[in-house]
């Protein structure tokens, strides 16, 4: 690879992205320059072709952030979160939780701990510019799947009796654990999952 337009390019990727993404790429972006200089191209002919072929970098770079499995991940977390709040708030007033043995610093702290998470998601929903922040949602999700655990385990242990209101807000809770463990999996094997350029890998040969 000696062309500068190229090398340009491949370095742009390499700030940007995780270095497997990256690579990824970048290969096919080579692989595309390789094949027009293998037809006659010459090397300046063949960068620019490679280059239009495969997208303005900031494009590419932006679609690649938007399809980031963190993203993703986190937008899901933060549209079924008012879902299962609402839940958790109709089952609790019904039950008087309030009156429930559980300490108010408990209480508290589970509060803020909730907020500081959800903030965390809103920053790898949001990102638009940087991949790295998407991988926020890698530790905001485990918080959220604590914090769901902790819910279901104090109804059983506190709760003075399963209501319909509390067995849905457990069922809205069980369903959205399993959902973040499945992101968190997902989130976990990002780079693999995100090497699949959106725009086709562009390694085509013609």
């Amino acid at each position: 690879m000696s062309s500068a337009l190229i090398s340009d390019y491949v370095a742009g990727l390499r700030r940007r992205l995780p270095a497997a993404v990256a690579d990824e790429a970048a290969d096919g972006l080579i692989e595309t320059y390789e094949h027009r200089l293998a037809a006659g191209a010459g090397e300046q002919d063949a960068a620019q072709a490679a280059v239009a072929e495969f997208g303005d970098l900031a494009l590419v770079l932006g679609e690649f952030i938007r399809q980031a499995p963190g993203r993703r991940a986190a937008r899901m977390l933060l549209a079924t979160g008012p879902l299962a709040g609402a839940c958790w708030a109709a089952a609790l007033l019904t039950s008087r939780a309030w009156a429930w043995p559980v300490p108010a610093a408990a209480r508290l702290c589970a509060g803020a701990i909730l907020l500081l998470a959800v903030a965390a998601l809103a920053v790898a929903a949001t990102s638009r510019r940087s991949y790295r922040r998407t991988t926020i949602t890698a530790a905001a999700s485990p918080v959220i799947l604590l914090l769901d655990a902790a819910a279901v385990t104090a109804v059983l242990l506190a709760a003075p009796a399963l209501t319909w209101a509390l067995g849905i807000a457990v069922a809205a809770s069980l369903t959205r654990m399993a959902f973040t463990a499945w992101s968190l999996s997902r989130t976990g094997s990002a780079m693999a999952a995100a090497a699949g350029h959106p725009f086709g890998r562009m390694r085509h040969h013609g």
